[in-house]
């Protein structure tokens, strides 16, 4: 069971990339630099009868260099994790721990780039992310990165509401402030529960209801269904923030509209 809510955490939080996205944001990635090398190079033939042979060689090394090894890194530097294929499919590069990449990562991906995507024509690359759980190539093994889908999806928000049975136990219990883990997990948990089977269901509700208990005083009668125990948790929760602004909000309203009757500001 902790597995299964490991997983689904993941998931929510930072959902790897799979193998198909990162494939196409390489393919756009690839399309662009075979274009703009082909725009330079035909540009560099126009006036190579102007060059010697060595600065020639030379120019062409650093078109290579340029494209291959500068731009990426520089790229995916100042945009922390992004590159143009990566924008259009939603994604970014991160660090293991889901920071934000640095110039010491972008180095060792696009040094690395170089061997498994340009030479080997990407089959080293696409072998090696195949056969990992987040479709790290070899420059991400080494760099210490994996790449997330950037683009949450729309957020519906949480239909949850106090039990009848539960409303006096709701409107008198002291509520202490949830862990985040804990309440994004117990949110998922009633998001996505009533698609797990009956046992699993009912053995993940009163694991996470003896949880959210040690933050609850009094708790509800014993021998209450402990998805109705969660559900009225969050929903009265949810209830005392909204009327916490609510209050907020009129204070602040009725300071304003006394210093306006006094002339203040």
């Amino acid at each position: 069971m902790s597995a299964i809510i490991t997983g689904e955490a993941v998931v929510l939080e930072l959902r790897p990339a799979s193998f198909a996205a990162r494939s196409v944001a390489t393919a756009i990635d690839l399309t662009v630099t075979l274009a703009v090398a082909f725009g330079l190079f035909v540009l560099l033939g126009q006036v190579a009868f102007m060059l010697d042979p060595a600065a020639a060689r030379a120019i062409i090394l650093a078109i290579v260099v340029g494209l291959l090894v500068v731009v990426p890194i520089t790229v995916e530097t100042l945009s922390r994790g992004k590159s143009l294929g990566k924008l259009v499919m939603g994604l970014r590069v991160v660090r293991d721990d889901g920071g934000s990449i640095r110039f010491r990562h972008a180095l060792v991906r696009a040094l690395l780039a170089v061997l498994e995507i340009y030479l080997t024509l990407g089959s080293v690359a696409c072998l090696v992310s195949l056969f990992n759980d987040k479709s790290k190539r070899l420059g991400d093994m080494l760099a210490g990165t994996y790449a997330i889908r950037d683009r949450a999806p729309k957020s519906v928000p949480l239909q949850v509401s106090v039990a009848p049975a539960l409303a006096q136990w709701a409107a008198l219990a002291d509520i202490g402030r949830l862990p985040d883990p804990l309440a994004r997990r117990i949110s998922l948990f009633l998001r996505q529960g009533s698609a797990m089977a009956g046992n699993s269901r009912f053995a993940l509700a009163m694991e996470l209801a003896s949880e959210a208990s040690a933050h609850v005083a009094p708790l509800p009668a014993p021998g209450t269904d402990p998805t109705v125990f969660l559900a009225s948790l969050i929903a009265e929760r949810r209830d005392r923030e909204y009327r916490r602004m609510d209050a907020a909000a009129a204070r602040a309203a009725a300071i304003s509209s006394a210093l306006g009757r006094h002339g203040v500001g």
